[in-house]
């Protein structure tokens, strides 16, 4: 097992550069999640690690070695697609088994590894069975136990779950995160879903439009955001957003109809802000009458109410408890003051007071 080290990493095609001076270090055993939107770069940059892509700058090493430009059969690298790229004419047992087949090894060390591998995954009773057979997620796991069989120094994901449904993502989730107890390998996992990013990951990696837009832990990325985008990307339901003007006794928000005092420097005075309050650090005040609920949407335990301010801005309260609003009902909100994050209306990086 080894880490990972990514050095002022670029990529270009042609004169479109479309990965801008990476710099990211991946420890040992960690399990680090590239999260971002649609086209940010999170696969582009983990093909480049697995050698699928080339790098146009800068250096990749695994371990101690510089493997920037080997070839992909030489990083110790497995990598898992959204597609589970099975053989159809082999069984489960035939296609875990295949690679080191393929590279000459033993047939009792084969066998070795498969069983190894089987056991971790559950699927001993289904070694016999063809991939026709077996379920979207059963087929993801073969994918999965063909990576073990390899015997990688880094496990690369690259949004694996994406092709299942929601109730096998959740069962997929948890089998990818016990294994990765169990065998404590380097692993690296592309997804545009946060809520996997947030539940697998020992590091976050935000990223934006080909750059690093943050890094760290899931809970320290919802707490402390660097920027409105992560602020907006972590997170479900998103942080509410609402636009401000900077005054001297706060920020004066007319979506609330009110000032929000939030002290911050006398040179901010005059300046366009974001305020960014979270879901469920909102409170529904039923005897105030500001804003109109516009849609009710309850979960069981948990409601998220969505109001609608008078300056048509949207926003969603989260509820729990017995008593919830109603679509059409009018109510005004609360919240702390210290819950409130404040952004730059302009660079949208995150204002700290």
């Amino acid at each position: 097992m080894s880490g990972v080290t990514l050095g002022n990493v670029i990529k270009r095609y042609g004169d479109v550069q479309v990965i801008h001076g990476v710099d990211l270090q991946i420890e040992d055993g960690e399990f680090c999640v590239f999260v971002g939107p649609s086209g940010c770069g999170k696969s582009t940059l983990l093909r480049m690690v697995a050698g699928l892509e080339e790098t146009t700058e800068g250096t990749i090493s695994i371990g101690s070695r510089d493997v920037t430009h080997m070839d992909p059969a030489q990083r110790g690298v497995a990598m898992v697609f959204q597609t589970y790229a099975l053989y159809p004419h082999m069984t489960v047992k035939e296609n875990m088994g295949f690679g080191l087949k393929m590279n000459g090894h033993p047939k009792s060390e084969i066998d070795q590894k498969v069983g190894e591998a089987s056991r971790i995954l559950k699927l001993d009773d289904y070694l016999s069975r063809k991939p026709a057979a077996l379920s979207g997620g059963q087929r993801q796991r073969v994918s999965i136990g063909r990576a073990i069989v390899r015997g990688p120094e880094v496990f690369l994901f690259d949004e694996p779950l994406s092709n299942l449904d929601a109730e096998l993502r959740v069962e997929m989730r948890v089998e990818i995160a016990r294994l990765h107890k169990e065998i404590g390998a380097t692993m690296i996992y592309v997804t545009h879903d946060q809520v996997e990013a947030m539940t697998l990951a020992d590091k976050i990696v935000v990223l934006r439009a080909g750059y690093i837009e943050q890094v760290g832990a899931p809970m320290e990325l919802y707490r402390d955001p660097d920027s409105k985008f992560v602020a907006g990307f972590i997170g479900s339901p998103a942080m509410n957003f609402l636009n401000g003007v900077v005054k001297e006794g706060g920020i004066d928000v007319p979506a609330l109809q009110t000032t929000v005092p939030v002290k911050l420097p006398a040179d901010h005075v005059g300046r366009s802000v974001t305020i960014g309050v979270r879901p469920e650090h909102i409170e529904v005040d039923r005897a105030g009458k500001t804003h109109s609920v516009d849609l009710s949407e309850s979960l069981g335990g948990v409601s998220y109410v969505y109001l609608m301010s008078e300056t048509g801005e949207k926003i969603v309260v989260e509820e729990r408890g017995d008593e919830r609003s109603n679509e059409g009902d009018t109510v005004s909100m609360r919240f702390d003051t210290g819950h409130v994050m404040v952004f730059d209306g302009e660079t949208e990086k995150r204002i700290r007071f």
